[in-house]
């Protein structure tokens, strides 16, 4: 099996394939922006969650795309989870959902269209890890969060 295949049913395990777990397109479908704005006692929202992943697959998207990796040292990685209050609304919660589902659209787009060549292709300023590893783990970390989002879901739902 080659790497693009194995990145693609992984693409599409956190996307939109039911498969060991809820994908993230089902999980968010009945989720209403108070209920996604909704924080428990560590101050985490499903909001939140989708913002990061939007930040962190929409930035290693671009690098893939680009096919450079510069590091940026300035991130502030609590600063990807923000949601600013004052935007919080169904029009807004609604294009959040579709912006993190279109950037899984766009990466799955994006290993479909390249080859093995690329995807073994090693970062020189990454740790010299090759894409096939650093987009497996780009899936790991939205598993990671999608499972955070599935218990707060879970809270959320019986609190209300």
């Amino acid at each position: 099996m080659s790497f693009k295949l194995v990145l693609l049913d992984q693409l599409a395990a956190c996307h939109h394939d039911k498969s060991w777990f809820i994908p993230l397109d089902e999980m968010l479908r009945d989720v209403t922006a108070a209920q996604a704005a909704w924080t428990n006692d560590e101050g985490q929202s499903i909001w939140r969650l989708v913002h990061h992943l939007i930040f962190w697959n929409e930035r290693w998207l671009d690098r893939f795309i680009e096919g450079e990796v510069r590091m940026d040292h300035h991130i502030d990685n609590d600063e990807t989870f923000y949601v600013d209050p004052s935007r919080v609304s169904e029009e807004e919660w609604q294009k959040s959902i579709e912006r993190v589902g279109s950037t899984f659209v766009r990466w799955i787009q994006a290993v479909h269209e390249s080859d093995d060549a690329k995807l073994a292709l090693t970062i020189p300023s990454y740790f010299n890890a090759p894409w096939w590893n650093v987009i497996s783990n780009v899936c790991i970390h939205n598993a990671y969060h999608i499972g955070q989002i599935m218990m707060l879901k879970k809270k959320v739902m019986t609190s209300a």
